[in-house]
């Protein structure tokens, strides 16, 4: 009897569980209490890392639209900064192109991850939302019931909890409890670029008013802004290399060489506080419904990070499951959910084929140095660069994919 008392005791309910406390979940979160659907966001980590967390910080503007649509927008236009200027620089010389006057006319909107999750979490938490940090997510079972529930370890207590809702909202990334969950039948679409970056993060002004990808035969660099007094960068290395790696003096020295400082004058250098190994990849999930559990964010796609989609895709397939969730909850009506999947899918394809292009036009790809290959690639990269540079076509082209999700 006593056992049974105390599983008992750790049995919880919601209608929806979200699992994730990123962007695509709290986006969530808020958009299912506002329609009066109970829910519960699960997240592993602390309220301070999720709000100190650096991520990318390019918002399209449909991004900026849905946020805008559901009054989750204040912080950003109080403090974000719109972006419509990229700058190429290259062995035969730099060029600029004014995306924001291309294309549809859209600018992006530059407003740091952190920043974006502290207001998600703050708006959540005023209307009555309820999260449980430090509980990770262990597992989804009876996903192709109507009662599928996630066992979770607390923060204060080494037993399982059981978690029981009507839909399970896997938001928590590539290697989450979601993912893990799925039927061995789910089809998984990997692919490897064999680029690696080592991104940074520097206390220090940008040192141009774009965003700077600059094509070198040493591999390739890139600067973003993030704010005022903050910059990421971003140096391709080679496949393995420790994070630690580079002094901070090699990393400046190798940053001022491969964006070619002596044409276009020095970087404005500062401390870097942050840095890692990213290699870049692509990985999407098909479907990203399995009866009860449906993803969204990185759990449904993951992107390279060349072209900043990973946000905004993810805050795209919030909208558009909070849609479906909200009709089958008020009207019975599973339609919308049913084409959740082939809905966000489209979006995530079209955007890992803009990814999957602008990396090849950034870099020299590893393991192409035999039988000429490399020469070839190199010679592709170029011409694509010129027709950017002088077609406006192309230009056209590149602004509505650049901006779109």
């Amino acid at each position: 009897m006593t056992e049974t008392r105390t599983f008992q005791a750790l049995q919880k309910s919601a209608d929806v569980v979200v699992l994730g406390a990123g962007p695509a979940g709290l986006v969530l979160g808020n958009l299912l209490v506002a329609a009066g659907i109970d829910c519960v966001v699960l997240e592993r980590a602390t309220r301070q890392h999720i709000q100190t967390r650096a991520r990318a910080g390019f918002l399209a503007p449909n991004t900026v639209r849905i946020l805008d649509r559901h009054g989750l927008a204040d912080g950003l236009h109080r403090h974000g900064r719109t972006h419509g200027t990229c700058e190429f620089r290259t062995e035969e010389g730099s060029f600029r192109l004014d995306y924001g006057a291309l294309g549809r006319g859209e600018q992006h909107t530059v407003y740091p991850q952190q920043n974006l999750v502290t207001d998600l979490l703050a708006r959540y938490l005023d209307a009555g939302g309820r999260i449980r940090f430090r509980t990770e997510a262990l597992a989804v079972h009876d996903a192709d019931s109507t009662r599928p529930y996630v066992i979770t370890g607390e923060p204060d207590d080494d037993r399982p909890t059981r978690w029981t809702a009507r839909y399970v909202a896997g938001c928590d990334g590539r290697h989450g409890a979601a993912r893990r969950s799925l039927p061995a039948a789910t089809v998984r679409h990997h692919h490897d670029h064999g680029v690696s970056w080592l991104g940074l993060l520097a206390e220090a002004p940008p040192s141009l008013d774009a965003v700077g990808y600059a094509v070198h035969d040493r591999g390739f660099a890139g600067h973003m802004t993030r704010s005022p007094q903050i910059t990421r960068y971003y140096l391709q290395c080679r496949r393995g290399t420790p994070a630690d790696a580079w002094s901070d003096e090699r990393i400046w020295d190798e940053l001022d060489l491969r964006m070619r400082a002596v044409e276009h004058g020095p970087l404005r250098r500062g401390r870097i506080t942050e840095r890692g190994v990213i290699d870049l990849a692509c990985d999407v999930v098909e479907p990203l419904r399995h009866g009860s559990l449906l993803l969204a964010g990185d759990a449904a796609s993951l992107t390279a990070p060349a072209a900043a989609k990973g946000a905004n895709l993810a805050i795209l397939a919030a909208e558009s499951l909070a849609g479906a969730l909200t009709e089958a909850f008020a009207r019975g009506d599973d339609t919308a959910l049913d084409r959740y999947s082939a809905r966000v899918l489209a979006h995530i394809w079209r955007s890992q084929e803009f990814t999957h292009w602008m990396t090849g036009l950034l870099h020299e790809i590893p393991g192409q140095e035999h039988s000429g290959g490399s020469f070839f690639h190199a010679s592709l990269r170029r011409a694509r660069l010129r027709s950017l540079r002088t077609s406006r076509t192309h230009q056209l082209w590149f602004a509505e994919n650049y901006v779109g999700v």
